[in-house]
């Protein structure tokens, strides 16, 4: 009787342990990907004219993580403020954006970027003129490619603006960080300048 007590608790005891070590990984790799998937963000890479005013109203946007202002879409390496101003590199003054997909959409964004600056200007924005303050956007994947060209369209469409929207749409090269006091530049000096407003249009 002994025995067979001995026997039954032994059997229980490793049934037990196999059972346990059986549930216990998948749990862990399930809440592995779920933090996985809550960190996921997009980027948007635009180009409106003068960076520091698309930045000052883009960063406000529901679902934006975070803004940088570089250069991007020319073709001298590591551009400076200096050699962009002369518009002889091909660079834009451009707004790198980090957003979360799950509170806002590539879509939106652009929606929002047709109303903060006059796209149908050539090489002009306000009283800035050079082809580094051309309408822009550049691309990053084939859906982003897609989705701003039905954007542009439904904007042109809409005849929100009375002219031909003239915004570039090209595939994103390197994108190069602008020098630190170009950086949140309206935050640091309050009423700085810029040309940039939302307009009360829709599309």
């Amino acid at each position: 009787m002994t025995k067979f007590l001995l026997l039954s608790i032994f059997f229980f005891t490793c049934f037990s342990f196999n059972a346990n070590s059986k549930t216990q990984p998948a749990k862990k790799k399930k809440d592995m990907t779920t933090a996985s998937e809550s960190k996921k963000t997009e980027t948007a890479l635009l180009a409106g004219g003068c960076f520091w005013g698309v930045e000052e109203l883009i960063r406000t946007q529901p679902g934006v993580i975070s803004t940088q202002v570089g250069y991007t879409g020319g073709v001298v390496p590591n551009p400076t403020y200096e050699i962009v101003k002369q518009g002889t590199s091909g660079h834009a003054e451009a707004i790198e954006i980090q957003f979360d997909p799950q509170k806002t959409s590539y879509e939106n964004i652009l929606k929002y970027f047709f109303k903060i600056h006059d796209p149908t200007t050539v090489n002009q924005q306000g009283n800035d003129r050079g082809t580094q303050y051309r309408s822009a956007i550049f691309f990053l994947s084939p859906e982003q490619e897609k989705t701003a060209k039905k954007v542009k369209e439904l904007v042109d469409v809409s005849g929100a603006w009375k002219k031909p929207v003239v915004t570039e749409i090209v595939a994103a090269g390197p994108f190069y960080s602008a020098e630190i006091y170009h950086q949140d530049y309206l935050q640091k000096n309050p009423g700085g300048y810029t040309c940039h407003w939302v307009r009360d249009i829709k599309f």
